[in-house]
């Protein structure tokens, strides 16, 4: 049976390039970055490349790039260590009801320990409103995190504006961009859109699962969560993994190749998507059309069946698809944050499966999966009418 993939956005194949890089940080350039000799040096020198190759695709400072072992740590450093760093400045961050678990749970977090966290709103398409959220900035609000794409049904939000507005309203408010769904489909210039902290995970991008960074642009006042012998300027303690490093930076570098061309591409490929979804009877597919919408992802509603029992059905037919967030399922259920700020009709929310692509999908992909969709669905509406 031939597998289709539509799960990208939980993690995506490494590339065969990425996997040629790991193996010969793993094989012959295999020193400690610490490590004053020459193999040292050599590691030492693959870390450089990859922070170089990041750096290239952002237009920032390679010293500016902070390895991490993916997104969660990423947003979790960039929310508890500038917290902790503004605490005799502020105590107030404002983040939105539709963030990736790793940042409102951290937030929760650092509420618990007695800061005052603001939770934003959104519209029926899951935008924040840039005026609202300006509005909420107050004098001691050390933070605002809010993220580029939604992990759920691919919400762009307006980054651009809200980093002027904020830094209009309060230049010492620091502004975090959660673009673990959104590096390496858009376009992202931190320096231009008034980002100062910029999360990534580097397998959602076909590298290594473990690898990730958060740019920190200079200057930026943080704390460190880990400590220890003061690796990656005291920011990241701990020796760095270089083979994860290493096939993050290659595929950073591949990634950012004929990025317009491969994006425009996914867009029609997307498109096909929809559009054979809502030509089926009780389809809803959430969230923006068009270019207002991450290029890769796909919310789609089936009224009447469940998430999981569809999501099973077609792992029959050997296609690969989601019922959510895979960073916060692993057999428990939770009602979706995003959804329901949205307002999504409980049933449906129960109904909603997630489909993502990658630059390697394919049209003849896509139309194997709505012909298959077309026959499963009636026969699981027919069986939960009994």
């Amino acid at each position: 049976m031939k597998e289709i993939y539509l799960d990208n956005s939980a993690t995506t194949q490494p590339v065969p390039e990425v996997r040629e890089a790991m193996m010969r940080a793993l094989d012959a350039e295999y020193g400690n970055p610490s490590s004053l000799h020459r193999k040292g040096v050599e590691a030492e020198q693959l870390v450089r490349e990859a922070a170089e190759n990041i750096a290239q695709t952002l237009k920032v400072d390679p010293k500016e790039i902070v390895f991490t072992s993916g997104g969660t740590e990423s947003n979790n450093l960039a929310l508890t260590g500038t917290m902790l760093a503004g605490h005799r400045t502020g105590r107030n961050l404002i983040t939105t009801q539709i963030e990736h678990a790793s940042i409102s749970a951290t937030a929760q977090f650092l509420e618990q320990q007695g800061y005052e966290i603001t939770r934003l709103g959104t519209d029926q398409q899951g935008r924040v409103d840039p005026e609202e959220l300006v509005r909420a900035i107050r004098p001691d609000t050390v933070l605002v995190s809010v993220m580029m794409v939604n992990n759920e049904i691919g919400t762009i939000e307006p980054v651009e504006q809200i980093g002027a507005l904020i830094k209009e309203k309060n230049p010492n408010t620091l502004f975090h961009v959660d673009a673990v769904q959104a590096y390496g489909k858009l376009i992202i210039r931190p320096r231009r859109m008034k980002i100062d902290l910029l999360s990534v995970s580097g397998h959602k991008i076909h590298g290594p699962k473990g690898s990730g960074f958060l740019y920190v642009r200079r200057g930026v006042k943080i704390q460190p969560v880990l400590w220890g012998g003061g690796q990656q300027g005291g920011l990241r303690s701990g020796t760095e993994n270089v083979p994860g490093i290493t096939g993050l930076g290659t595929a950073a570098k591949l990634i950012s190749q004929n990025l317009d061309e491969k994006v425009d591409r996914l867009y029609e490929v997307r498109e096909q998507l929809v559009r054979g979804l809502r030509s089926m009877e009780g389809v809803t597919v959430n969230g923006p059309e068009g270019r207002e919408c991450a290029p890769h992802i796909v919310s789609a509603s089936f009224a009447g069946i469940r998430s999981e029992v569809l999501l099973h059905s077609l792992e029959a037919e050997g296609i690969c698809v989601s019922s959510g967030s895979a960073c916060s399922s692993n057999g428990q259920r939770h009602p979706s944050a995003t959804l329901t700020a949205i307002h999504l009709a409980p049933a449906l929310r129960d109904s909603t499966i997630r489909f993502s692509l990658s630059f390697f999908t394919t049209a003849e992909e896509i139309d194997e999966t709505l012909q298959t969709l077309e026959k499963i669905v009636p026969e699981l509406r027919r069986y939960t009418r009994r």
